[in-house]
């Protein structure tokens, strides 16, 4: 008695609720409810009196033998407290709700939808309608639901053990939509822990408040279908993929209301169109999975499982990525499986062992973010994150993940110097076990998913990260080329004079541009911390700067690989993105500005126009270099080939200030080449030197082409000529 009332009972289930009479004939039925006064037991079956409880506990404890009883039945309870009478379920009355298969799956690392029964669930039973609540913390002696509805009190609601599997589960009949709840855990030493939310938590209450919320089904009627049966059978690597980079809470604010956030449904109303408008193929958001911290921008989720309730339910977060599909918009979100914070709220010693994270702190702590690492070789880690990477895809509908942090995930050593990392089995520096984690997500959502993107932000030179895991890779469908990024920014913020003595860096990311699939991201790390933004990384006054970021963009969309941009990039912020405030909207009062969102606009149009420009990004046979070597010059040209010669164009970056009238240029074929882009085109704010909408090719050869283009190169510009009648 005195372990059930000081809420020190680890299984509750064995004394209260309805049970054979240990000592003789009959079922005793004891109850525990603190501050009750009086308990009556009424049959359902005919709403009558069955028998009253004596209180056999000065707390609340009550029992009853019901001698001319030997099965159970359907009861409930009627309870007095003081003056008030409340009918009530009792709790310990409902058998175990969880399949053995479940429980099995989970341990052994392959259950990859358990998000369908761990956490908080809506469930009726025996004709109850109420949550049931399930959790993992096998390192403890007791473990409660605690919320609004049971005053915080941790002796009310023990769950029910599963030992074998460490799986905690109890039924509570009645609860409201948006009940707050955390699990309160007593752990191995008897000590409780600082309260826990959950980690299979649907949704959160809004920070710095920290409790898990019950959701129930919100039964959204997906409008997508068309979508949704396109997606499966498409190939993203022949398709134009042109990426969208969106932080929700500073695309926009509402200042009238004190800066607060747009919510989805605001989002689905402004930010949807906007981005049909600028003619983006997709839309990738960075975390939303709930976050404590503003200042991490996401990427230290602490609700992996919750749309952040900064901007709304999970209902409405539905509802928005239901709008981006039924608008043409794939949806894609930045996914953290690398590490989480330390908050005590959160996984961190969740059950007050090392649960989720390794014991070890050179394997399980991030030096460069204060960060936990996760236990990638336990079975329950692994079903937890490849459950999570499911979700996503299958609850949301979205179209993909870009996973951050890849090579943090892959290398033992990360950021690490010698002792203080633990080598793996066969003495090497690879995190086997991360290794395998990744290939079963990405292998397991293409099998499930086929035409969805799974993207590696992966800064190494790994290989195979996107290659099949049936291939020796690591079975993503896209690597974001790091590489070509940061030498085409360092090539780019030279002056032009000196650009000739770097070519190579313009050059460069061709010669392994087939070695994965990539995307060629210009990300939200390039313009925060000091890097400045894109167009103050361009050297020169301002008209070259602008013009250095047009003909770079143009050479951006020109080259080989799928293309990402960073929200506030398409209109040349000129600040670094913070996010804190809001994009600066009140630029595009000015013509440069316009100028340029008119470029980024047109580049997406004749992108998705041209399919010589997407259709063999991954294949080298889409590809040849024209003039590669022109360095005094500071010229590039290239030609682009769609798939069965479908498509022709070629690409023309002059990169000096210099304007280079009747320039020649080979193409392999005759005909008229129109001029289907010019960067520097008077209605971007450039000086309107072009080609008067194309050239037709001379019987000349010329760079080892068999015909000849004579062109103007504008100063500072990228040019794209697409062959036409072809």
């Amino acid at each position: 008695m005195q372990s059930v009332v000081s809420g020190t009972h680890g299984d509750l289930f064995s004394v209260l609720g309805a049970h054979t009479n240990p000592s003789g004939k009959g079922l005793v039925i004891r109850t525990f409810l603190p501050g009750a006064s009086g308990v009556e037991v009424i049959s359902r079956q005919n709403g009558k009196k069955v028998t009253t409880l004596r209180q056999i506990h000065p707390d609340g404890l009550f029992e009853k033998t019901l001698l001319n009883r030997k099965n159970r039945f359907d009861y409930f309870l009627r309870v007095a407290y003081d003056s008030e009478q409340v009918d009530m379920e009792d709790v310990y009355r409902f058998s175990s709700c969880l399949s053995e298969d479940d429980l099995y799956l989970f341990g052994e690392g392959t259950q990859e939808r358990s998000f369908q029964w761990m956490g908080a669930h809506p469930r009726q039973i025996d004709g109850v309608d109420g949550v049931l609540f399930v959790v993992w913390a096998p390192s403890s002696r007791r473990v409660a639901v605690v919320g609004d509805f049971n005053h915080w009190d941790g002796r009310r609601h023990v769950m029910r053990p599963h030992p074998a599997s460490g799986i905690w589960e109890l039924f509570i009949p009645d609860l409201p939509q948006g009940s707050n709840y955390k699990y309160e855990i007593i752990n191995v030493q008897g000590e409780v822990l600082a309260l826990k939310s959950d980690p299979y938590a649907r949704s959160m209450q809004h920070p710095p408040q920290t409790a898990s919320m019950v959701q129930r089904d919100n039964s959204h009627q997906w409008g997508d279908g068309e979508w949704m049966a396109r997606r499966s059978e498409a190939d993203s690597h022949r398709q134009p993929v042109s990426i969208y980079e969106v932080h929700l809470g500073s695309w926009r604010r509402r200042w009238e209301e004190d800066g607060r956030y747009l919510s989805y449904r605001e989002l689905a109303d402004e930010l949807i169109p906007y981005v049909v408008e600028m003619g983006f193929t997709h839309l990738q958001l960075m975390p939303i999975s709930e976050y404590p911290f503003d200042g991490s921008w996401g990427y230290q989720p602490i609700g992996m499982y919750a749309p952040s309730i900064r901007f709304g339910t999970p209902a409405e977060f539905k509802y928005f990525a239901d709008q981006c599909h039924q608008a043409g918009i794939g949806l894609m979100l930045d996914w953290v499986p690398g590490h989480f914070p330390t908050d005590e709220h959160g996984l961190g010693r969740f059950d007050g062992s090392c649960l989720y994270e390794h014991e070890d702190e050179r394997q399980g702590f991030h030096p460069d973010w204060n960060t936990l690492i996760y236990n990638y070789g336990r079975g329950e880690v692994v079903s937890y994150l490849l459950s999570n990477a499911m979700y996503w895809i299958e609850e949301y509908h979205l179209d993909g993940l870009r996973v951050d942090a890849v090579a943090s995930m892959l290398y033992l050593d990360y950021s690490r110097e010698e002792g203080q990392w633990v080598p793996n089995e066969h003495g090497g520096r690879e995190n086997l076990e991360a290794i395998e984690l990744l290939r079963t997500v990405n292998s397991r959502l293409y099998f499930n998913h086929p035409g969805i993107m799974m993207t590696a932000e992966e800064s190494t030179d790994w290989p195979g990260v996107s290659q099949s895991v049936d291939n020796g890779g690591l079975g993503f469908g896209y690597k974001w080329n790091m590489g070509w990024m940061n030498d085409t920014l360092s090539y780019m913020e030279r002056d032009p004079i000196h650009r000739q003595y770097h070519h190579n860096e313009m050059t460069f990311g061709i010669a392994y541009a087939w070695s994965e699939n990539f995307v060629l991201p210009l990300s939200h790390d390039e313009v925060v911390h000091g890097k400045r933004s894109l167009l103050h990384k361009m050297p020169g006054d301002e008209w070259q700067q602008f013009a250095n970021l047009r003909a770079y963009l143009g050479f951006m969309w020109g080259h080989p690989g799928k293309k990402l941009l960073f929200m506030g990039g398409e209109f040349a912020q000129r600040s670094e993105w913070d996010h804190d405030g809001e994009l600066e909207w009140h630029l595009l009062e000015y013509g440069p500005h316009r100028g340029m969102q008119s470029l980024v606009r047109d580049l997406n149009q004749m992108y998705i126009s041209v399919p010589a420009l997407y259709e063999q990004d991954c294949d080298g046979a889409g590809f040849e270099w024209v003039q590669v070597d022109n360095r005094q010059t500071s010229v590039f040209a290239w030609l682009r080939r769609g798939a069965n010669g479908s498509s022709i164009a070629l690409v023309v970056s002059n990169l000096t200030p210099t304007v280079h009238l009747d320039y020649r240029v080979g193409v392999p074929v005759p005909g008229y080449w129109a001029e289907r882009l010019n960067t520097d085109a008077e209605g971007y704010g450039g000086s309107n030197v072009g080609n008067f909408g194309g050239r037709h090719a001379l019987a000349e050869s010329c760079d080892g082409q068999s015909c000849c283009l004579q062109v103007s190169l504008p100063p500072l510009a990228t040019l794209i000529f697409e062959l036409q009648n072809h």
